[in-house]
């Protein structure tokens, strides 16, 4: 089992305006919870490790979670609010986001909640996003991944949000943390850019985090397709085009997929991913690639499910 930890919330999407103005849809959301449902629609048993509000939001994120087949049993109820976004794309399908999530329940997670020990069915723990740069919740998760990657893979999504960590310069302080007990690292080029900014080049930052010990980096580049550093090398896999209806929920989905691929073909394990040949590699990324292409050409955090992703991969074969 993956425990992904991190925040759920609930995305508010501005849609065509109505008979009396714009019309706001609520969908359940946060990364983490999208990397969670899209691990179990890619049939990899997941459990969501995280603050969630006993308010009217938090109970249709607990029961969708419920629902999509999560294990919950490690969900901490808070009286805090559920944290808000505001998701407004742009004419190209790239969202822009405004939080809403100060003093939620997402903050409502510290280090007494993550005193006990996880049950001996995981094997990998998910983490990134804000949840990791926000306190207490941040350092809890720290301790957590310190504790545990001598027995589990620790997979980290940095996925920046500028608007939430504060100093750029303490959350890079933060995610080199993380990278010391991560197996895998994957960021988007946006990531790269507004995170370590300009001067900055990718292949010294993935130079420098393989020599931490991290096995697996990956870039994802959208339309480009995304890119992998490894002791094996460097690999760059193209995406197939889609057409985008927005790109909501696509790293999430890519990170779900990379996951679930590694897990099938029996490499979700610190030797074997020590010892991937280009060949592994490259099939996660196609995979992964798809997935984020599927997610691509739907409306929202919509994830695919294993059979969907099968079913484009033996078309794609005939």
């Amino acid at each position: 089992m993956i425990v992904v930890c991190g925040e759920a919330l609930i995305d508010l999407f501005i849609s065509e305006e109505g008979p009396t103005g714009p019309v706001i849809k609520a969908a359940i959301g946060g990364s983490p919870l999208n990397l969670a449902i899209g691990l179990v629609r890619l049939e990899t048993p997941a459990a969501f490790f995280g603050g969630v509000s006993v308010d009217y939001f938090g109970t249709l994120l607990s029961d969708a979670m419920q629902k999509e087949g999560l294990d919950i049993s490690l969900l901490k109820r808070s009286a805090r609010p559920t944290p808000l976004v505001l998701v407004s794309p742009d004419a190209q399908g790239h969202p822009g986001y405004t939080f809403y999530a100060q003093e939620s329940a997402v903050q409502d997670l510290g280090f007494a909640d993550v005193a006990g020990q996880l049950p001996p069915s995981v094997s990998a723990i998910a983490v990134g996003s804000y949840a990791v740069a926000v306190e207490p919740v941040g350092m809890a998760l720290v301790s957590l991944v310190e504790r545990e990657a001598h027995r589990a893979v620790i997979a980290l999504d940095c996925n920046l949000r500028p608007a939430m960590v504060g100093s750029l310069h303490s959350w890079r302080q933060r995610i080199e943390r993380v990278a010391r007990c991560a197996a895998i690292i994957k960021l988007s080029d946006e990531d790269f850019a507004s995170g370590w900014g300009e001067g900055a080049q990718l292949d010294d930052l993935a130079a420098f985090w393989l020599d931490l010990g991290v096995k697996l980096v990956i870039v994802t580049r959208g339309a480009r397709g995304a890119t992998a550093w490894h002791r094996a090398g460097r690999v760059t896999v193209p995406s197939l085009p889609v057409p985008v209806v927005d790109t909501v929920g696509a790293g999430d989905s890519f990170q779900a997929a990379l996951l679930s691929r590694l897990r099938q073909n029996g490499l979700l394990n610190s030797p074997a991913l020590s010892t991937l040949d280009r060949t592994s590699i490259v099939d996660a990324i196609r995979y992964a690639n798809l997935a984020a292409g599927m997610t691509c050409g739907r409306r929202g955090a919509d994830l695919p499910r294993r059979a969907e992703i099968d079913k484009l991969l033996r078309e794609r074969q005939e």
